[in-house]
């Protein structure tokens, strides 16, 4: 071993040991379970979503490519094309040299979301890392109590620069009025989920514009999980889901004037990317003081090629394919229901969790699903609290009915031979919860 990594095994100071004791639930999964840091050997796209670990099949319940434009062959074979004329990989900063396929996509992308402008970055894990901090400055930023661990590491960088951070209990806009009112200090940014990762309910964009506006303050949504999914409503919508796909801000009817919504392709669209729907004044600034603009090697050309490609595609059956992914959403939902199992899903959107009765379970329930083949995404704590931990389901386009009605049979088997949350259970459970934090004696 190197001498710059003996430090690494020294048992005097035990840092590495005190971080791992914090996740040690999450560790432990990591190291014994099937369905967490799992080696995917093979994904047959030609028949639904079917992945392969080792020697066994699974219906793909993880994956987040909403529209299924990751298995879509208009997409995939538009791909060729452009690595032709572009090579695989742009070799520039953007600052240094932007091909003008990012124009091409901004300017798509501003007339789908109706902003005055946009910006694209690889990640958006990139834009809160750099542009939370540029946006509050030395001033508060007010942290949804549940927002993505990314806008809180956003929010840890802008406080490191001199801003203050105020966090607030999630969708609690009546304590965020207060401390709006208490931290008088300036910029004011709000910081939220534009669709939450884990519950799939949307914020309440109405409400938190119209606290901007009389606060001052910039309304700052990530909305990850909305874009590509949920849009504009409009009298001939195929379903409650909307139209076009541009957003949360667009579904609720709102606009730009307070509001900076940051989204990605990597979702929806399947695409290496992400953007800011923002002015055109910011956009300027941003490209000299956001640092990835200015350093950070840029998507490939496939992820170019495939954004261009996918909203193409949106536009001319975006709303079928978003209405499929409803359908597939309602009869697992529905299925939830008849069984009494409790979700806190009451949007209807494809982001379905699902919370054990028994946190201690989550290994064997986990199990039971891979070896019934069904791949889901583990939610274990500190990923969420402790009487949240469970698993969560994501319905795409590519789904197909007969892996929604596998994934039915087995929520009934488990349902038979796990303890579930039920409605019933979950309101109790709430009760105690409120009556222990108010300190009174039940």
């Amino acid at each position: 071993m190197s001498d710059a990594l003996k430090p690494l095994r020294r048992r005097d100071d035990g840092w590495l040991e005190r971080w791992m004791a914090t996740i040690a639930d999450l560790a432990r999964l990591k190291e014994s379970h099937p369905m967490l840091d799992a080696v995917i050997d093979e994904v047959d796209i030609q028949h639904g979503r079917r992945i392969r670990i080792g020697d066994h099949w699974l219906f793909d319940f993880a994956s987040c490519n909403y529209l299924g434009f990751d298995v879509d062959r208009e997409i995939i074979e538009a791909v060729p094309e452009y690595l032709d004329r572009w090579g695989t990989h742009p070799s520039w900063s953007r600052l240094l040299g932007s091909p003008a396929l990012y124009e091409e996509i901004e300017a798509k992308l501003t007339e789908l979301v109706g902003s005055e402008d946009s910006l694209l970055f690889p990640t958006i894990t990139h834009i809160h890392m750099s542009v939370i901090p540029v946006l509050v400055g030395s001033g508060t930023i007010f942290l949804d109590a549940r927002a993505h661990k990314t806008i809180y590491d956003g929010a840890m960088i802008a406080k490191g620069h001199g801003a203050k951070v105020v966090r607030f209990g999630h969708d609690d806009y009546g304590q965020l009025e207060e401390l709006l009112r208490e931290h008088g200090t300036t910029p004011k940014v709000i910081a939220v989920d534009g669709v939450n990762s884990m519950t799939g309910n949307a914020a309440n964009v109405h409400e938190l514009v119209r606290l901007a506006e009389r606060h001052d303050a910039l309304l700052y949504i990530d909305d990850a999980h909305g874009f590509g999914v949920i849009g504009e409503r409009a009298p001939d919508e195929l379903c409650h889901y909307g139209s076009r796909g541009n957003g949360v801000v667009r579904n609720q009817t709102e606009g730009y004037e307070h509001v900076i919504l940051v989204a990605g392709f990597s979702k929806a669209y399947s695409s290496l990317l992400s953007f800011l729907a923002l002015p055109t004044r910011l956009k300027d600034v941003l490209k000299v003081a956001a640092p990835p603009y200015l350093f950070s090697g840029p998507s490939p050309t496939a992820s170019l090629a495939t954004a261009l490609t996918g909203l193409a595609v949106n536009e001319r059956r975006g709303d079928l394919i978003r209405y499929e992914i409803f359908q597939r959403t309602k009869r697992v939902l529905d299925r939830l229901r008849e069984l009494d199992i409790h979700t806190p899903n009451r949007s209807g959107y494809p982001l379905i969790e699902i919370p054990l009765a028994r946190h201690e379970d989550i290994d064997v329930v986990g199990r039971y699903l891979f070896d019934r083949g069904i791949y889901v995404t583990m939610a274990a704590y500190p990923l969420v609290p402790k009487d949240e931990v469970g698993f969560r389901i994501q319905i795409t386009a590519a789904n197909r009915d007969e892996e929604i009605d596998l994934l039915n049979q087995v929520l009934g088997e488990i349902s038979d031979r796990f303890e579930l949350q039920h409605e019933g259970h979950r309101e109790l459970m709430l009760q105690a919860r409120t009556v222990a934090g108010s300190g009174r004696s039940a």
